[in-house]
């Protein structure tokens, strides 16, 4: 049985105690989840105070959804505002480890989508200003935290219901053609590369549900399968990890049929020694309505969970630690375990299929 998670300051389910609203800022407006990273402190709560975005990005949406949030005309005015304690942002991700470096060094938290850096110098350098100035540093993993089958999984594995976990089964396939992508996309050297970012997703999975302190890059692969007019591209990634006590296998990619009718069939399969659990995320093949499907196989019977009107605490947590300087909703040193596997697994990875590389 895994331990409890640390409990944030709320005073009842999802709501922060009785005060003014947090503000938070937005700078870097390159990918679409810095929308769902605004939408969900918004829904726990804070106020959208500012937002600066330039060049080729998502600003007329932003300024169309939050039309009560200013618009910065440099992003200092937002750095140097001290009546904004938290910034988020999902800038071009090889501009987030630096970005996030400049708003710590301003005394606040930084709340940035994955991956939050492209090199491990980029980590070794964020880990120092983090523990310089005590900022909190959070990644976004939105297939866990924005997930509410998967969160009722966790609570399942650490409750025991499956037993002690032996190995995560970790799925995230995705749609290339559902959005228009920009030219940074394209660019392992920008965008991080298979692994560094849609990975990230599967490590920080694999840590929480086998609850491991420390954990290693076993082998990793990736490939460009069907993208030969962009060489450098990556559609396909898969890695295997040793924990404490437990292994995982994560495989990553871009072939989602337009046909499914979501981005993904996202999928987390734990094995315990005592049954197994099963997360469809976004679809049921079988026909059941809707995402959020959670299976369940244990001594004495087989059953589907309907996790939609599951709690999502994520976003009223991280408020907390932001008001109250703790670190329950994500701490620093997980986000940190989680980039690291994961640009160590995107090194490390050997280039496999017809349009490999010399």
């Amino acid at each position: 049985m895994l331990p409890d998670p640390p409990q944030p300051n709320l005073d009842g389910p999802g709501h922060l105690r009785a005060g003014p609203p947090l503000r938070f800022a937005a700078i870097g407006l390159d990918h679409i989840h810095v929308v769902g990273q605004t939408a969900l402190l918004q829904r726990a709560g804070a106020e959208l105070a500012a937002w600066y975005g330039e060049g080729d990005d998502l600003s007329p949406l932003f300024e169309k959804g939050f039309p009560q949030a200013r618009r910065a005309a440099d992003p200092r005015e937002i750095l140097e505002d001290e009546s904004i304690p938290l910034l988020v942002s999902a800038a071009i991700p090889d501009r987030r480890a630096g970005l996030a470096c400049e708003a710590m060094h301003h005394g606040k938290d930084v709340f940035v989508d994955k991956p939050g850096a492209v090199t491990l110098d980029e980590l070794a350098e964020l880990r120092r200003v983090q523990q310089e100035t005590g900022r909190l540093w959070a990644v976004f993993f939105s297939e866990r935290l924005e997930s509410r089958a998967t969160l009722r999984a966790l609570e399942l594995v650490r409750d025991g219901a499956i037993g002690r976990p032996l190995q995560t089964v970790g799925l995230g396939p995705h749609q290339l053609g559902l959005v228009p992508r920009p030219d940074w996309f394209w660019q392992p050297r920008r965008a991080g590369g298979i692994l560094a970012d849609l990975a990230s997703h599967q490590v920080d999975q694999f840590l929480v549900a086998t609850g491991s302190p420390t954990a290693e890059v076993v082998a990793a692969q990736v490939a460009n399968f069907a993208q030969p007019e962009r060489p450098d591209f990556e559609d396909f990634g898969e890695l295997l990890l040793r924990g404490d006590g437990a292994s995982g296998y994560a495989r990553v990619d871009w072939f989602t049929p337009a046909g499914l009718g979501t981005w993904g069939d996202g999928r987390l399969s734990i094995l315990g020694s005592e049954g197994t659990i099963e997360v469809r995320k976004n679809i049921d093949p079988a026909g059941r309505e809707g995402g959020d499907h959670l299976f369940l196989v244990d001594r004495e019977s087989t059953r589907h969970l309907d996790c939609r009107e599951a709690p999502l605490p994520f976003g009223a947590a991280l408020l907390a630690d932001v008001r109250d300087r703790t670190e329950t909703a994500l701490p620093s040193s997980h986000c940190f375990r989680v980039t690291e596997l994961a640009l160590r697994a995107q090194a490390l990875a050997t280039r496999i299929g017809s349009s490999a590389l010399p």
